[in-house]
């Protein structure tokens, strides 16, 4: 049997976009949110409003449409919320792929899909408005989770419905709906889902990180057709 890996490069010619980017003229730009990153003080963490000033101050000073990053990285950003803390051990690991952008910025669906669920999980550094799709390429069945969504997003979804590949299914919230961040997605690939509908952990305690990491693929395999 394929692996995750062999079964998404082997359809790559079917794979659509999840952002609109054009190659020859948009740039990514590569963001760190470790603790190596010394310009996120505590001050701008704490303050929705100034985190989303130095990401928009980013972008542009490089010129890039897009910010990126954040699949396997142990972020220290998520003490803005004690929604991550869990008992002697904080959640920390990053299971997606962050991708920084104004509010309204248009998300599409890469593959043929259904709905598994949806949901607004409305907590201080949750994901916001949510929708989870199920793939199934060649037999080999996955799910897709978008978080930080806005909430006009969720209008006419229902379980089971079909979402053809290439359709646009969300816009990236503000801050009032996406879980007070500064607009982005998080996309995250997760090959069962648990019997969770809505939700699933995008960030794990470091202990744990292999088993989460082997249920949750990386989502460049994705990504990488849309920006390459």
């Amino acid at each position: 049997m394929q692996t995750f890996d062999q079964v998404i490069q082997s359809n790559a010619a079917w794979i659509q976009k999840v952002v609109d980017f054009d190659v020859k003229r948009d740039q990514l730009l590569p963001l760190d949110f470790t603790a190596s990153n010394t310009e996120l003080t505590d001050e701008i963490l704490g303050n929705t409003d100034l985190f989303s000033d130095w990401v928009n101050e980013k972008l542009a000073k490089n010129h890039a449409r897009y910010g990126i990053g954040g699949y396997n990285e142990h972020r220290t950003i998520y003490s803005r919320s004690a929604h991550f803390d869990t008992g002697e051990e904080a959640r920390r690991l990053h299971l997606g792929v962050d991708i920084w952008a104004p509010a309204g910025t248009p998300v599409y669906n890469f593959y043929d899909s259904t709905v598994q669920s949806f949901a607004y999980n409305d907590n201080l550094g949750d994901y916001g408005a949510t929708i989870i799709l199920t793939y199934d390429i060649n037999g080999y069945k996955f799910n897709a989770l978008y978080g930080h969504l806005s909430l006009a997003s969720l209008n006419g979804l229902k379980e089971g419905k079909f979402i053809a590949a290439g359709t646009k299914i969300a816009e990236l919230g503000t801050k009032e709906e996406n879980g007070s961040w500064p607009p982005h997605l998080h996309f995250q690939l997760i090959k069962d889902m648990g019997g969770l509908k809505g939700d699933y952990p995008g960030v794990c305690k470091f202990s744990e990180r292999e088993k989460y990491l082997a249920n949750c693929p990386d989502p460049n395999l994705i990504l990488k057709v849309n920006f390459s």
